[in-house]
């Protein structure tokens, strides 16, 4: 089938390819579109509530194999797992040669980024053979530097030019190489990375992102029943949510991509007919009627409040404060301030058993009328690139909080009008997300 788009690269998570059923539905998906061209493949993820994903069996042997364990039956399952795939998609491909080089070199001892890779590289094996597709190790063309730092030059002038021609390809995700060709991994998550950098490198018209849920939502369903999804949110709003620990994608991933003004569209293997939710650089082409894209938050923070009588017109007072938590290794997260205040947002972990030394060393550097630690508090975030400019918005916001009787211990606003970030107790932090998507979609 063809479609609008002349290239495409897809990844699929470990849970859209976890057995040979959800092989089919991931092939099915592919075989859709011709422009379906560069497929991006994670390791086996859980099959059933319980089930063990095959990076984590393949880290159980490493670690065992090093401390002189029975490593042997973890790997038993693993080429269990693989040969019910291969059984189940009824194809001849056959492991064993790959399944002897790794048990060797787990005998004479390697690193854990091999080992750990070696789920999404045997993976790509299968899927390739089973799409008919070609396959190309990733370890060719994804690169590290002697820092152990992505190469994101050298990767994408040799990507492109391995790539350049090729009509269907397989790379797996999640690792390369460094420069004496040992395989080197991204963090968790990385087949996310992978897939952004093979849109890059041949410039795709869209990324898309198959995993098992469809796209974004506006808010966290554990705390909001039902909440809507997110058809599009822009690259900046996205940063914002996933702060917040709202998101369904490794955000490295975002940076290739957006460097590249290419879509990335969040899809769901198991209901492929849901649109998913399409992240991009600018909305000119994607418009919405939606006030609020998300709402998102986390707990965990502490605000030092400091009071002085003029303090605005004395030179060099911010940066003072702020070196004292520079020399005592904390970052901070916000600086909502007055004339004659200026508080400091950071996580409470930071402080906890410091509150002295944090206290002594600004009364030391600005010498204050007043320090207040304040403990216990939920950052909630509302995001939406529609609020700019939209008279009312914090003001139903607050109004909201006022009718749950939900006191407001700061308040903080980015001057691109994106986001209004609102701090309350902890205790009241649920309460406070539901009345602020109750606020603006009445029918929750």
């Amino acid at each position: 089938m063809k479609t609008l788009f002349e290239k495409k690269v897809v990844k699929f998570g470990g849970s859209s390819l976890a057995s040979a059923e959800q092989f089919i539905k991931s092939a099915n998906i592919i075989n859709a579109e011709d422009a379906r061209r560069y497929v991006v493949p994670s390791a086996p993820g859980k099959r059933f509530e319980g089930d063990t994903k095959v990076t984590d069996l393949l880290i159980s042997c490493h670690s065992k194999s090093i401390s002189g364990g029975d490593w042997e039956s973890d790997f038993t399952e693993i080429k269990s797992r693989y040969n019910d795939i291969i059984k189940g998609l009824g194809i001849a491909t056959d492991l064993s040669g790959e399944f002897l080089t790794i048990e060797e070199n787990l005998k004479n001892g390697t690193t854990l980024d091999y080992v750990a890779s070696r789920g999404e590289y045997l993976n790509g094996i299968v899927l390739a053979d089973y799409l008919g597709y070609e396959f190309i190790d990733a370890a060719e063309v994804i690169f590290f530097d002697y820092n152990g730092k992505f190469d994101a030059t050298k990767t994408n002038i040799v990507m492109s030019e391995r790539l350049a021609g090729r009509k269907n390809v397989v790379i797996p995700g999640f690792y390369g190489s460094n420069p004496d060709m040992s395989i080197k991994t991204f963090s968790r998550g990385g087949s996310d990375i992978t897939g952004a950098i093979v849109a890059r490198a041949v410039m795709a018209d869209i990324y898309e992102n198959w995993t098992d849920v469809s796209g974004f939502l506006m808010c966290d369903p554990r705390i909001v029943e039902n909440p809507r999804p997110i058809k599009i949110i822009t690259y900046r709003e996205l940063r914002e949510l996933s702060y917040m620990g709202a998101s369904v994608l490794h955000e490295d991933s975002i940076f290739p991509v957006k460097l590249a003004s290419i879509p990335i569209n969040i899809r769901n293997t198991n209901r492929p007919e849901d649109a998913g939710t399409l992240i991009v650089t600018s909305t000119d082409n994607h418009k919405s009627d939606e006030l609020i894209t998300g709402i998102a938050g986390k707990k965990g923070f502490s605000v030092i409040r400091i009071e002085k009588d003029m303090m605005n017109q004395e030179s060099g007072f911010g940066m003072r404060v702020l070196k004292v938590f520079a020399d005592l290794d904390i970052n901070f997260e916000h600086l909502p301030s007055g004339i004659d205040t200026m508080c400091v947002v950071v996580n409470s972990a930071d402080v906890k058993g410091r509150e002295y030394d944090i206290a002594s060393s600004i009364q030391k550097a600005v010498n204050p009328d007043h320090i207040h630690i304040d403990n216990n508090m939920g950052l909630v975030a509302v995001v939406g690139r529609n609020m700019a400019g939209q008279p009312g918005t914090a003001a139903r916001i607050f109004s909201a909080l006022a009718k749950k009787n939900i006191n407001i211990r700061m308040i903080d606003q980015g001057s691109s009008e994106l986001n209004i970030i609102i701090g309350v107790d902890e205790s009241v932090f649920t309460r406070a997300i539901k009345a602020i998507y109750k606020e603006f979609y009445t029918e929750q």
